[in-house]
């Protein structure tokens, strides 16, 4: 039996099977809030996890596990396969430069330790970018390692992939796949940048390719590794869609779910309170 995303492409219901669940959390169960329609919901990152998962018979981790949604073949229960689900409002950026926004990690902490061992801190690290750039990427690397079968993980790492889901204000969404090894730092351009005002360097760390920026580090403002691999070079990507609007027919809600879950219960919270007579 093959599995989307790891011996083949997702087949076109499942990926619809994948927007429909995706719309339920318009229902006010979205971590996102509409920022035009008040009481209305959106999908967010760890909806997106949740929602793979149960698309494709998947585990959610929810967890600091470097994957977020474990996949497995019935044929071979004992093997696990990884994605590593990101998501991010940045869909119309692919229009303009090609690039999908991945967010690989923001663990400062992790990051500058693995610095500190090839005594890069935060009084130097701006000269010595390339280094810097060279010890990111290994890191990142490293968890991936040591969650492969291996290291004694369980994850099939040849297998293993980035799924990330892009979206815009007006609604639409896509999902690209890359693969889990990222680019040869030693083949790009580390720099850091001047900032706006071109009189001091900023505090960031930036990887170019042939086309542009491939690798952004926000060193001392959250500890952002962001990544912008091209489109182009995704293994799969869906078409564009839109969430299904909820039928106008149903009354929607968290507060309804509550009274249709636990009518009873509900209802006697009503019943009782500082102004009911037959308190106390």
């Amino acid at each position: 039996m093959s599995v989307a995303f790891i011996d083949r492409n997702p087949t076109a219901p499942e990926v619809e099977r994948l927007r429909l669940i995706l719309s339920t959390y318009q229902d006010g169960t979205g971590q996102l809030t509409h920022v035009r329609f008040p009481g209305i919901t959106l999908p967010g990152w760890r909806d997106f996890e949740r929602s793979i998962a149960l698309a494709f018979g998947g585990q959610a981790m929810e967890s600091k596990y470097i994957f977020d949604v474990l996949l497995s073949d019935p044929a071979k229960p004992h093997i696990k396969y990884g994605l590593s689900c990101k998501m991010r409002g940045e869909l119309d950026r692919i229009s303009r430069d090609g690039r999908v926004t991945i967010e690989l990690s923001n663990s400062a902490g992790k990051f500058w330790s693995r610095l500190k061992t090839k005594g890069l801190d935060e009084t130097n690290y701006q000269n010595h970018p390339l280094e810097v750039g060279v010890a990111l990427i290994e890191e990142v690397e490293d968890w991936h390692i040591r969650a492969g079968i291996a290291s004694g993980g369980v994850a099939d790492l040849s297998k293993s992939s980035y799924l990330v889901l892009s979206w815009n204000l007006k609604g639409w969404y896509q999902l690209h796949q890359f693969p889990l090894l990222l680019p040869d730092p030693r083949t790009l351009t580390w720099h850091c940048p001047l900032n706006r005002s071109l009189s001091e360097t900023s505090k960031r760390i930036v990887g170019r390719d042939e086309q542009g920026i491939l690798f952004e580090w926000y060193a001392l403002s959250g500890g952002q590794l962001k990544y912008y691999p091209l489109a182009s070079t995704a293994i799969w990507r869906s078409e564009l869609f839109q969430l299904e609007p909820l039928p106008a027919t149903i009354e929607h809600g968290v507060l309804r779910k509550v009274a249709e879950y636990f009518p009873d219960q509900w209802e006697q919270t009503y019943r009782t309170g500082p102004n009911n007579k037959s308190e106390g």
